[in-house]
């Protein structure tokens, strides 16, 4: 795997495409009525529903365009890990912090699926970086606001 290329997971890239499908259907056709009814309550330059109705618009092909890039540009990966002892896209791993007996888990993602809470971490973050491509028994360290930090890797699966 090639740390610089986007990876979403499999289950992401539906979600990615209904979210498309609604954005496209549904959606854009509310905001083309919203529109229109809008612009039938006359002066434009001094009608607020208009004015936000177009901002919605702007919103939503943006949203739009970012899917489909998404979508275009990302690799689809299986999101069961690597399946070897060597950190990639998907996989589940296990450190702990020098100087602590504490460890913590964390899940490698790309980008488009990071979520802290649930200690999903994207591959490019500093994090992410420094565990890529690393096996179970290997320190690695990153710089942080705070300083430098360094863990040892307790499992990869």
């Amino acid at each position: 795997m090639n740390q610089t290329t986007d990876y979403i997971t499999e289950e992401k890239r539906k979600s990615l495409e209904l979210e498309l499908a609604d954005l496209k259907g549904p959606k854009r056709k509310k905001i083309l009525e919203n529109l229109e009814y809008a612009k039938s309550l006359g002066d434009l330059s001094e009608n607020a529903e208009y004015h936000q109705t177009r901002e919605d618009q702007g919103k939503l092909e943006e949203r739009i365009a970012k899917i489909e890039k998404i979508l275009q540009s990302s690799e689809v990966v299986s999101g069961k890990g690597s399946g070897g002892d060597t950190v990639g896209i998907g996989s589940t791993v296990v450190v702990q912090r020098e100087n602590s007996k504490e460890s913590k888990t964390y899940i490698i993602v790309g980008s488009e699926e990071v979520n802290m809470a649930e200690g999903r971490i994207s591959n490019r973050s500093p994090f992410g970086e420094a565990l890529f491509g690393k096996k179970k028994g290997e320190k690695v360290s990153f710089s942080t606001p705070g300083g430098a930090v360094s863990y040892k890797i307790v499992n990869v699966s």
